[in-house]
């Protein structure tokens, strides 16, 4: 182990651990999106909209009672485009949901499972 000026070795520092879901980038983009799109609540982002073969980004929002909020083509195109850019990780041919309140980003499968009362 290396050793410091004064003679005695560094300690090694623990490690901190983020968690993803709550880093400040991903509440930044959950703050911009609301401003975006007053009272919406998520943000169900894809890699396909529903009338095209090919791969294009797309966002729906919904509010709190999961009624669909309108979008223009401008806003959902530029809503997915953030949320994937700051979600690389994720596997884009799967439904994600975004949160705007607490910035967690989740399967839609999920959403579904939750709202049949399965979880």
């Amino acid at each position: 182990m290396p050793e410091s000026r004064s003679g005695r070795a560094h300690t090694a520092r623990p490690v901190r651990v983020l968690d993803p879901a709550i880093g400040p980038r991903r509440r930044r983009l959950a703050a911009l999106l609301a401003d975006m799109v007053p009272g919406a609540r998520t943000i169900r982002v894809s890699q396909r909209e529903p009338d095209r073969t090919w791969p294009s980004p797309y966002a729906r929002a919904y509010d709190v009672r999961g009624c669909l909020v309108a979008l223009n083509r401008a806003q959902g195109r530029t809503a997915a485009r953030w949320v994937m850019r700051v979600h690389p990780e994720v596997n884009w041919n799967e439904v994600y949901d975004l949160d705007l309140a607490t910035g967690v980003l989740r399967p839609a499968a999920e959403a579904y499972a939750v709202a049949d009362g399965r979880r």
